[in-house]
């Protein structure tokens, strides 16, 4: 069918579907028989750095036909957010089927452990009777021992075919590269889509260079999708069409800069296409419909219980995603949720949801702009231009927000918005939208106890002896207070008085140093947004209380109080803090992610900062024992960047 047509056909084989699904009864109820089936094999194809940029989503400028022509005889998910906008902790989600977030697993290439008893989703799947292959990513935020997870094959040879005999059910994933972002502007590289009619979305300038890497990201997904046809092929070849259900998705949202790493739904929606052959409609949804597109919420916490429950078994205990197939079937989500933490080198913490068509973000360092210099996002074309532009002045409001601070809130209707760029948070009519996402959000964190509540040094401290979950899940970890604690200091970027300067005193004077960490940062917080309207005895108040937080027996609350008084306008102040300051950027002291997080705040305060030409900064070893494996670069790049 030509390819035009091929989309045209959706919206009438969809209906046409739906109506025959209804009256022949609903998928997702045993069919007689069914008990006699072999388990089905499951395929998941995956590709990298791609947001829902596909014909079968209604893209006119892309061309995906072997996936366009899967979702002609598959459902579609409207709506699935990836949790995580970057690689590693998206796919720390996907293999645990926890958040990232409860396992401390949610910065970038960061290396926590698992408690024990805590099953990957392939050794359950593997204990079912399954021959799991993974071909060929891992990138999972685990330290080494945890990182086999229990595949039978993972590398570039993994593959269905190596299974022991064809009566084995199998459990395979193949991850495709060609999407990725080093690939969206590496040269030389000759374009097949037109630059000029490149669709850009609203926040990026329009530019010779923009134009051509949405182009080149085009073409990649055209080879991408080439790769995918190859893998359908195989399949089909080898006469396992019938009985094998299969998934298509992208791992987080496209590598162009502020969808991927940022977790608004521009980061975290892809693309997510579900075939089940005629013999396992049983284990379809109730809603499955060939051609057809379903609203319902699901995200990548999902995709492992939904597997196991494929299989015929039911998830383990310790998973917190919801099976949306098979017998287990799960009650369908209000809510999904997306998070993000250190990106390479760059501190941040942000916590978002949806409802479908709102999505709410919750910024925790307002103070710090949403696109920051991470080197490795520089390299895009797009990015440099887009910065350069922003300094130069050039850019409308749209385009220049997102290189400037950050509201406690934002609120986004996708609707009316797609490109996420007018907050809605202070909208009158759209209060009640707002407190639904924000409780949702707080009630979410609160449950599944999130570590982002703790810096990443501070979770590392906390947890030498024992699994990051583990400790988490014990009565040393106050989540309530931590929770409270951390929404009241990033108010005070919005709302900051007499009042709020006494509740963060009382957050500083807390015996858990976490609780004293948010406590410092709303004060630091508050005198940097509001200092003009504080009464000069309320200012100065808070002013001492963060000097006498500098002697603090944790890093973290120091470093708290020195990114307070390095705004302060007193060169004194300033010149005492640079001094505790610099001796947290020296890691052997205090450590790895102290250090990225003292030259963060280096970084963010660079004209207080007293130093001479990065001469203190030369002295600053980048390495250190505690760095991960990998990303242990970081502090390095930082240097650089400082130092240029």
């Amino acid at each position: 069918m030509n390819h035009t047509l091929l989309r045209f056909a959706f919206t009438f084989a969809g209906s046409l579907a739906a109506l025959l699904a209804l009256s022949t009864g609903s998928p997702g109820h045993a069919d007689e028989g069914s008990d006699k089936l072999p388990p089905p094999n499951i395929l998941w194809l995956t590709s990298e750095d791609n947001g829902p940029q596909l014909g079968c989503y209604g893209d006119a400028y892309a061309d995906t036909p072997h996936i366009d022509e899967l979702a002609a005889r598959s459902l579609r998910y409207k709506m699935c957010w990836s949790n995580a906008p970057v690689c590693a902790p998206a796919r720390t989600t996907i293999i645990s089927g926890m958040y990232a977030t409860s396992l401390g697993g949610e910065n970038m290439r960061s290396s926590v452990a698992l408690p024990t008893d805590i099953k990957l989703y392939p050794r359950v799947l593997r204990e079912a009777g399954y021959y799991c292959t993974n071909n060929s990513k891992t990138d999972y935020n685990f330290t080494q021992a945890d990182s086999d997870a229990g595949w039978n094959e993972s590398g570039g040879k993994a593959h269905w075919k190596n299974r022991p005999d064809k009566s084995t059910p199998f459990f395979s994933v193949f991850n495709y590269t060609i999407s990725h972002e080093s690939k969206i502007r590496n040269q030389p590289h000759t374009l097949v889509h037109d630059p000029a009619n490149a669709p850009l979305p609203s926040y990026h300038p329009d530019t010779p260079e923009v134009r051509r890497d949405w182009a080149q990201y085009y073409d990649r997904l055209t080879e991408m999708d080439t790769q995918v046809g190859r893998a359908l092929d195989q399949i089909e070849k080898a006469g396992l069409t019938d009985s094998t259900i299969i998934f298509y998705y992208g791992d987080h949202g496209s590598g162009m800069p502020r969808s991927k790493r940022w977790p608004l739904n521009s980061g975290l929606q892809v693309p997510l296409v579900v075939h089940v052959p005629e013999a396992y409609r049983h284990l379809a949804p109730a809603d499955y419909a060939p051609g057809g597109m379903t609203d319902r919420l699901v995200s990548f916490v999902d995709l492992a219980p939904t597997a196991i429950t494929l299989a015929g078994s039911r998830p383990p205990q310790n998973m917190q995603g919801v099976p949306f197939m098979g017998k287990f079937d799960g009650q369908p989500k209000k809510h999904l949720f997306g998070y993000r933490g250190r990106m390479d080198e760059r501190i941040e913490m942000v916590r978002s949801c949806t409802d479908g068509r709102f999505v709410y973000l919750r910024h925790f360092y307002p103070d710090r702009p949403y696109l920051k210099h991470v080197a490795y996002m520089f390299e895009t074309p797009t990015t440099r231009i887009w910065k350069d532009l922003f300094d130069a002045g050039e850019l409308n409001e749209a385009q220049a927000r997102f290189w400037k601070t950050k509201p406690v809130e934002d609120l986004f209707d996708l609707q009316t918005d797609p490109d996420e760029v007018n907050n809605l948070a202070s909208s009158p009519e759209h209060q009640e939208k707002l407190a639904e996402l924000r409780n949702a959000t707080k009630q979410w964190m609160r449950s599944t106890r999130d570590l982002g509540l703790l810096t990443e040094a501070e979770m590392h401290l906390r947890t030498k002896e024992v699994a990051p979950r583990t400790y988490a899940l014990s009565d040393e970890f106050d989540v309530d207070g931590l929770v409270s604690a951390a929404w009241q200091a990033s108010d005070a970027w919005q709302v900051c008085n007499a009042e709020v300067v006494g509740n963060m005193t009382q957050l500083c004077k807390s015996d858990d140093s976490g609780v004293r960490y948010w406590g410092a940062r709303g004060l630091a917080l508050g005198l940097e947004a509001h200092r003009d309207s504080l009464p000069a005895e309320t200012a100065t108040a808070a002013t001492q209380l963060l000097v006498s937080l500098l002697e603090d027996s944790n890093p973290s609350v120091r470093l708290a109080a020195v990114d307070g008084l390095m705004r302060v306008e007193d060169e004194q102040l300033q010149a005492a803090a640079t001094k505790v300051l610099m001796r947290l950027a020296d890691q052997p002291r205090d450590g790895y992610y102290i250090g990225i997080a003292a030259l963060n705040v280096v970084d963010a305060n660079r004209e207080s900062v007293q130093v001479t030409s990065g001469q203190t900064l030369e002295a600053i070893k980048g390495k250190h024992d505690n760095a991960p494996k990998r990303g242990g670069d970081y502090v390095d790049r930082l240097l650089q960047t400082l130092r240029e």
